[in-house]
């Protein structure tokens, strides 16, 4: 798949593979003996950044450079923003099971992450107007440190 739908279906895809990523990595800091809350916030980190690699070369074909990569949790504040609001809305508004909202309230954030995600991901780097890909010679590029 080409253009913006294939798009949607690689974040689609990168979201499946960011979530397993971060349960696995919760689990087994879990088992190492890591409070939860720790564990919690180093698996996040962790998926967040294999995410940010995945979105870069599988979802959106572009280089990562330090500039996208600074501005990518603004996805993720994106997504919990929406969520949160979303669950509040649907079940202290609308009286909605608290058991099944935050999954209406994640599948409603799912686009707008992803116009967040895209425009990030794709936004012409500012310095000499070199678009997304650049040189790969560029000090800024990610590349060297991506996983291949």
């Amino acid at each position: 798949m080409t253009g913006v739908s294939g798009q949607i279906v690689r974040f689609a895809l990168v979201g499946v593979v960011n979530t397993g990523t971060y349960y696995g990595c919760y689990l087994l800091f879990l088992a190492l003996g890591l409070p939860y809350v720790a564990a919690h916030v180093v698996a996040f980190l962790l998926s967040m950044t294999g995410s940010f690699f995945l979105n870069s070369h599988f979802t959106y074909r572009t280089r990562p450079t330090w500039r996208k990569f600074l501005l990518f949790p603004l996805t993720n504040a994106a997504n919990f923003v929406i969520t949160t609001a979303g669950v509040w809305l649907l079940v202290g508004v609308a009286g909605l099971s608290s058991r099944y909202a935050p999954l209406l309230a994640a599948a409603a954030a799912i686009p707008v992450t992803f116009v967040v995600s895209r425009t990030i991901m794709l936004r012409p780097e500012e310095r000499g107007g070199r678009g997304g890909r650049g040189n790969p010679g560029d000090r800024d590029s990610l590349a060297e440190v991506a996983p291949k």
